[in-house]
């Protein structure tokens, strides 16, 4: 199994990244709903949910939720974090069949995880299977060529009595982060490796898949996509409806 299988589930991941706060998971949804004029009921999946924090404010806006995650802990935590949804674990490669959804949402670069772009591309395949007519679909990536313009080699952070050394590099076409997490006298290690997609890579593979481009932002207050600025690149799409 990939890195993900490893990372993802550890309380290092949650101090590493818990600058992605609540507060930042309700902006994203509450400009998904309001970009798509969702109703309560509609049918939204998360996919690469994590442990819930998007999930929980979709359901509490009143939307019927499906997570799909391929961390076993992390499944475990977001059931906790937002009861009213449903959890599955699950390789978001595959469609869940007899299913589809009105809406479905990929956030916080949960792409280019796999070491072949085919596999991401059979994400992109599956969105747009369990889509209905005219469903829409939000990826939400990285600015690839402005991060790896402004990336930082080597960094140290310290979160909840952690002490975290960061190492960052690009081989050949894959972003890789070696973290070392030192608790103690104990010494942990993790590797992310996320594929270096370019922009027009990722809406070719949405093309692809049969999605319409509908937009290009940054982030979710939904500025245009700039690509000599924007730290994120967000793809906004639909499923034709015949």
């Amino acid at each position: 199994m990939g890195w993900y299988t490893r990372w993802f589930g550890t309380p290092y991941y949650k101090l590493l990244y818990g600058h992605r706060d609540d507060a930042d998971a309700a902006a994203w949804v509450e400009a998904i709903i309001g970009r798509w004029q969702l109703e309560p009921g509609a049918n939204v999946l998360d996919l690469a949910c994590g442990r819930g924090r998007h999930a929980r404010h979709l359901a509490g806006s009143g939307m019927r939720v499906t997570g799909l995650d391929i961390s076993a802990e992390s499944i475990s935590e977001a059931r906790i974090a937002a009861p009213a949804a449903r959890f599955l674990v699950h390789d978001m490669r595959e469609p869940l069949k007899g299913e589809r959804f009105d809406a479905i949402c990929c956030l916080f670069t949960s792409m280019g995880y796999f070491d072949e772009l085919a596999d991401d591309q059979r994400v992109l395949d599956a969105v747009k299977e369990m889509l209905t007519p005219g469903g829409r679909f939000v990826l939400d990536f990285m600015n690839t060529p402005l991060v790896l313009s402004e990336l930082v080699p080597e960094e140290e952070v310290e979160a909840g009595g952690v002490a975290f050394r960061i190492t960052r590099c690009l081989e050949g076409d894959v972003l890789v982060k070696r973290i070392v997490a030192m608790e103690g006298a104990r010494e942990h290690r993790f590797e992310e490796r996320v594929q270096a997609l370019l922009p027009d890579q990722i809406e070719e593979m949405a093309v692809r898949a049969g999605l319409v481009i509908e937009d290009r932002t940054d982030g979710p207050e939904l500025h245009p996509f700039d690509p000599a600025r924007s730290q994120r690149f967000v793809l906004w799409t639909r499923k034709p409806i015949a």
